[in-house]
């Protein structure tokens, strides 16, 4: 009986995995022809970045931004303004999803490689963050945030415990609903964080914000769009999304004790 549950719960985890994960085959050329299929394994081709971005643009659309090697053979990993994706070296196959490497421990290969761009691209935001600095600082996060959401507030509700762990919490803007709306106007969660980062006290009117007040509305020349398309190109597309210092990556809610633990284990 043990056993016939145990395959049971691994089919069952294996399909999820796999329901998620597409991969596409990108035809190019002669469209009648199924020898392409057939051909050499792109394992054994060198990595062009820039004929696989051209190929990424023609052949789909996107606009990419980086191409990193990844411990995969002949798999790129490739960051566009669409969020993060992989593929094959020559372009002719595109994977949606997520890869890891098992060994003795499982690795996200895109969280491997995305450590250096996330920590890049922070920096270049460190001016406009709304920042609860702890008073005895061991650790420093990043949280991409929208009041909209459960647990950013429930997170936000407990400042004061992540503060007296030596936590400081840096914030930036994360509208779930998008920049526009579908009439293509800007969307309300955007016009309502862009005004709490243009208040006179962004902290208070976050916080405040966060505990169910309504936003005065305000306008100014923040990076908020900016900073969204950041986010989703470095593979966020909920909140909160906690950034370490080493530039790895959680989503989620973490406690303040738990996250206290894992960060002393880095």
């Amino acid at each position: 009986m043990f056993k016939f549950m145990f395959k049971k719960s691994v089919a069952v985890i294996l399909a999820s995995v796999i329901s998620c994960f597409s991969i596409f085959y990108v035809m190019a050329g002669d469209s009648g022809s199924t020898s392409s299929v057939a051909k050499s394994p792109s394992s054994e081709l060198s990595l062009d970045v820039a004929l696989l971005k051209r190929k990424l643009k023609s052949s789909l659309g996107l606009n990419v931004d980086d191409v990193l090697e990844t411990a995969l053979p002949g798999i790129a990993l490739v960051v566009t303004d669409q969020g993060l994706f992989y593929a094959s070296y020559d372009g002719e196959f595109f994977i949606q999803g997520k890869v890891y490497q098992v060994g003795e421990t499982v690795t996200n290969l895109a969280d491997a490689s995305l450590s250096r761009i996330r920590l890049e691209g922070i920096s270049k935001f460190e001016s406009d963050m709304i920042v609860y600095p702890a008073k005895n600082e061991k650790h420093v996060i990043t949280v991409f945030t929208d009041i909209t959401c459960g647990y950013c507030r429930k997170l936000h509700n407990q400042m004061d415990e992540y503060n007296a762990k030596g936590i400081t919490v840096r914030y930036l803007p994360y509208p779930r609903s998008g920049i526009y709306d579908r009439s293509g106007g800007l969307s309300q969660g955007f016009q309502d964080l862009r005004s709490i980062w243009c208040s006179e006290d962004p902290n208070e009117a976050l916080t405040k914000a966060k505990a169910g007040s309504s936003v005065a509305h305000r306008i100014c020349n923040k990076k908020l769009e900016e900073e969204f398309n950041f986010a989703r190109q470095i593979g966020i597309n909920s909140t909160p999304a906690i950034i370490f210092e080493n530039g790895s990556m959680i989503p989620g809610y973490q406690d303040p004790d738990k996250l206290s633990q894992l960060l002393e284990s880095m």
